[in-house]
């Protein structure tokens, strides 16, 4: 059977200033999922297609004349209230033109579909839908397709519409992430120049930071902790085919468990791997024995976020992300960080202490994130019901962001004017 894997994200660069083209890896594990005994399978990913990525998305299904299509979702959007992009538009575009040209059922999954399976659901319209991680529930879908046994409402994490309108049971599918992606298909010579490195996954929880550090300390509240010795060997390969020594490791808190992370580094070390890397950083839980590892181990840079909690106070928020900053500094590692204004509770006073928190540390870039970026589920989403700034949490698929009252009317031209004097300040 012929399966087509379609990446359509399209966003280029990271807080407006940092270019940030990520290798589509969650559809590279789909592929690599698939028996390539049983099925013949290509690759799409629009990134680097141009404004004429319909046309190629047109061309390839033409010639390929695919039994099956599935399209992964990265981004619902890119998160910024001054530029804001909605990423679902390209999606439904490349679902329509397909459904011009070919029959093949649609499947849709990805990180950004899976925040919001009903909403993006009803909104590109495919025939199917995962949630979740779903490398070994779209094998099992093709097997039995190629079988001509479509059944589907057994599996994990499944979306679809029936007669009374679109199901799910809310149960994402999980993947143990045990064998490799398949990268062949993909540019790996432009990629490798491309933003912050090749993504290699270490572990998986979340998509947020929590907001206190004992949440994740536990090996236990991760998802997905991958065998020190299968990330290293990950790495092996990708630098004999590829030639690569630029790595992102996705891993939202590589500091977490702290344990964990000493060991990677260890390991990087002792594997001899020359690795140029950067990561994700908690703004907690680190010390400076981990950042000279770290550093030793070839990371160039880590970024990090102020942790998002309106409910305790901003000097308990402020002071682990201001020694995690300090560690940093002192171990020489390069660091971004992410602050945000507008949130629940923020005034005038608020506004001006993370200003002044900002200008005590040195970063690589200081992002100045104006609102959040609505997520379905949240505090902030059932504040911005309560306030009636939003009527249903459907309405998220769309760029949305709250802003806090008190600040909400002069917030940005100040975030503006302050950031005129500091060539590493951003505001996004």
């Amino acid at each position: 059977m012929r399966i087509l894997l379609i990446a359509t994200n399209r966003h280029t660069q990271l807080m407006s200033r940092m270019n940030a083209q990520p290798l589509p890896i969650g559809l590279a594990y789909i592929a690599g999922y698939l028996d390539h005994t049983r099925h013949s399978v290509k690759m799409l990913d629009l990134m680097f297609s141009g404004e004429n990525y319909l046309e190629d998305v047109a061309h390839t299904v033409r010639a390929f004349q695919p039994d099956l299509v599935g399209l992964s979702l990265r981004n619902l959007s890119n998160h910024s209230y001054l530029d804001p992009q909605w990423q679902l538009p390209i999606t439904k575009a490349v679902v329509q033109q397909i459904r011009a040209l070919s029959s093949a059922p649609i499947v849709c999954g990805g990180p950004a579909f899976s925040m919001m399976p009903q909403a993006c659901f009803n909104y590109v319209e495919p025939d199917l839908g995962l949630a979740g991680d779903a490398g070994e529930a779209f094998a099992t879908l093709a097997d039995r397709l190629a079988q001509k046994d479509f059944t589907y409402t057994d599996l994990q994490g499944v979306v679809y519409r029936d007669d009374e309108g679109i199901h799910y049971d809310g149960m994402q599918c999980l993947s143990a992430f045990n064998r490799p992606p398949r990268l062949d298909e993909l540019d790996m010579p432009r990629y490798n120049q491309a933003g912050f490195g090749i993504g290699v996954l270490t572990k998986l929880q979340g998509f947020y930071y929590p907001s206190a550090a004992h949440t994740q300390q536990e090996e236990g509240a991760w998802r997905v902790i991958r065998p020190i010795p299968e990330v290293i060997q990950e790495v092996k390969d990708l630098q004999r085919r590829f030639d690569l020594r630029k790595i992102f490791f996705i891993d939202n808190c590589f500091n977490l468990p702290l344990s964990h992370a000493k060991e990677l580094c260890h390991s990087f070390i002792d594997a001899d791997l020359k690795l140029h890397w950067n990561t994700c950083l908690a703004p907690y839980d680190c010390d400076l024995e981990l950042v000279r590892l770290m550093k030793q181990a070839g990371c160039a840079l880590v970024l990090m976020n102020g942790m998002r909690n309106d409910a305790a106070p901003l000097e308990e928020r402020l002071a682990p992300l201001l020694e995690t900053c300090r560690i940093c500094e002192e171990g020489g590692l390069h660091y971004t960080i992410a602050q945000i204004f507008g949130e629940p509770g923020d005034t005038r006073d608020t506004v001006e202490r993370k200003l002044d928190f900002l200008r005590q540390i040195k970063p690589a870039v200081a992002n100045l994130r104006i609102g959040i970026s609505l997520v379905p589920g949240t505090r902030v989403a059932a504040r911005a019901l309560q306030e009636g700034l939003i009527t249903d949490e459907a309405s998220l698929i769309q760029p949305t962001f709250y802003i806090a009252p008190e600040v909400r009317d002069w917030v940005v031209e100040h975030l503006q004017s302050a950031a005129a004097n500091h060539p590493r300040w951003n505001v996004w």
